[in-house]
């Protein structure tokens, strides 16, 4: 067997055994040697660079997801998201997945086949809800605007009045456009109307100030991969006491065992009951990093996150605007302070700039997703990375690459 190039001698010395092995496929050559992974700066609407201290949470050794010492890090991490949702909801879990994992295990708990649910789209979010609530036999009823259009309430209200749903969805931060949707008075409308209000705040918790509790939010989730800085793979989600009302009173069982919240409840020690049963292995390291980013939040305080990243957003825009590019939310109030959102510049292919980027500065910034695709460029700096030294850095490599890359005449 000839020694294939780049591989280590011991592992060329599998490989020959291999041969005469009665294994018939070998070892492939990519897993011969350690992982490689490239430091870049993720200044895209997430995942976040992760801070040194929650990589170093993630990394230490393995304990099992049913000892004593992991129930007490899931309560530890139950009271983070209480802390960060501002809520007193006792039905308050993290969900092994990503947020799109929160987002399934709200619909899959709190909506039956044939009931009527209303969701608002103003970009890729509420297309998705509306997919997975197809998907479930929901009848679902849509308001529609353009990125980075938002919806008044006497627009909900109407809309509550006439399709009469079961649950409201509303993305508080669409990372697709960049906006952050206003929320006081959406909570009362759904009570009026005897509704549950279901909301997306994957892009926007701990960016934008936002209250579970006191907005009469009834459903709400997030990710930890945005400015909470945990690696993907852990969704906060909290139910109320109204969302529990109907999500255990359920005539038929949820289409999913994984996320079915009769037997989550239990696994994170919300349904009264002495013991924890086994549901499911859980992401240990996961929820290890998620309880040290939630700690690093609840040190820094909700309030003094919310501003730094309203103050190192209103610093990027005033730089994007000297480089002469155009936010493409107009109203200063509904950007979104985790996401900016930037119109293309006119003759410039938004591809080429992303490329350059993340070619000659190693920093990822994207263009838009769904129905933004060709219409924006998104650049986020959240958690760890919201600081003005970063943005000065965003803007160094957004004016050097408008000087080279091509422009078409227009």
């Amino acid at each position: 067997l000839a020694l294939p190039s780049g591989i280590a001698p011991g592992a060329a010395a599998r490989l020959r055994r291999c041969a005469s092995s009665s294994v018939s496929i070998p070892p492939p050559r990519c897993l011969l040697g350690p992982l490689e992974a490239p430091l870049r700066y993720m200044f895209g609407p997430g995942p976040s660079n992760v801070p040194p201290r929650i990589l170093a949470a993630g990394g230490r050794p393995i304990i099992g997801h049913m000892h004593e010492e992991m129930f007490e890090i899931m309560d530890d991490i139950k009271q983070g998201i209480q802390y960060a949702f501002q809520t007193q909801n006792n039905m308050t879990i993290a969900a092994s997945g990503s947020g799109h994992t929160a987002m399934e295990c709200a619909l899959f708990n709190c909506v039956e086949p044939g009931e009527p649910v209303l969701v608002a789209i103003n970009g890729i979010w509420g297309e998705r809800v509306a997919e997975i609530a197809r998907r479930i036999g929901a009848d679902v009823k849509t308001l529609v605007k353009t990125p980075g259009g938002y919806f008044t309430n006497e627009e909900i209200e109407q809309a509550l009045a006439k399709h009469k749903p079961v649950l409201f969805f509303l993305t508080h931060g669409e990372s697709s456009a960049g906006l952050v949707h206003p929320m006081d008075g959406i909570g009362d409308l759904c009570r009026k109307h005897n509704c549950l209000f279901l909301v997306d705040s994957v892009a926007s918790l701990g960016g934008a100030s936002l209250f579970m509790d006191k907005q009469n939010i009834d459903i709400l989730y997030t990710g930890s991969q945005k400015a909470l800085n945990g690696p993907p793979g852990t969704a906060p989600v909290s139910f109320n006491d109204r969302a529990c009302k109907k999500m255990f009173s359920r005539k038929t069982k949820p289409v999913s065992y994984l996320l079915d919240m009769t037997h989550l409840s239990n696994y994170w020690g919300c349904d009264g009951k002495p013991e924890r049963i086994y549901h499911h292995t859980g992401p240990v390291s996961g929820f290890f990093a998620l309880r040290e980013s939630l700690a690093i939040l609840a040190e820094m305080g909700l309030e003094n996150s919310w501003k730094l990243h309203k103050e190192v957003a209103e610093y990027l825009h005033e730089g994007l605007e000297g480089l002469g590019l155009k936010l493409f939310v107009q109203d200063k109030n509904l950007r979104l302070p985790c996401v900016t959102t930037i119109a293309i510049p006119v003759g410039y292919n938004w591809r080429e700039i992303t490329q350059y980027v993340m070619k000659h500065h190693r920093m990822e910034i994207t263009g838009g997703l769904g129905p933004s695709v060709g219409m924006v460029l998104r650049v986020g700096l959240m958690g760890y990375n919201c600081s003005k030294t970063n943005a000065d850095k965003v803007l160094v490599a957004l004016g050097d690459a408008l000087k080279h890359c091509h422009k078409s005449k227009v």
